[in-house]
């Protein structure tokens, strides 16, 4: 079976890039620089599903992207996280924070309304991003 992202990932971000065997996708909510990383691997709902090779991959992806993040906005706080209630497909959440962000100090999930990026604002953030990712 071939990858294929998720319906809901498809519809609710943008891609930036890939990085070790791993999709780098930008949420559409200009509220907060938040980023999924979804590793390449059909049919996989946990992080412990991956062959071993592939969670070193992940791991690392997780880790240079959110440093790479922090610096690029100088974010007060890194949230990484792998719910997937939502949507079950295995995708990592990293999201600068911000003290003065419009959900600080909880989670960004259900707070307030989506703002979507214009048009220019996402072709000025993804510029921007693929500047700054490791590959």
């Amino acid at each position: 079976m071939t990858f294929q992202l998720h319906p809901k990932l498809r519809e609710d971000t943008h891609l930036i890039t890939t990085a070790a065997d791993c999709q780098v996708l930008l949420m559409d909510d200009a509220r907060f620089p938040w980023l999924v990383l979804v590793p390449q691997v059909p049919d996989i709902t946990e992080l412990y599903e991956l062959g071993e090779q592939q969670q070193q991959h992940t791991y690392r992806a997780i880790l240079r992207i959110s440093e790479a993040l922090a610096r690029h906005t100088q974010a007060d706080k890194m949230n990484v996280a792998a719910l997937g209630n939502q949507v079950p497909q295995l995708h990592i959440h990293i999201i600068a924070r911000y003290r003065t962000d419009a959900a600080w100090p909880g989670p960004v999930w259900g707070v307030g309304q989506v703002k979507r990026y214009t048009a220019t604002e996402l072709e000025r953030t993804k510029n921007a991003l693929v500047t700054i990712l490791p590959s």
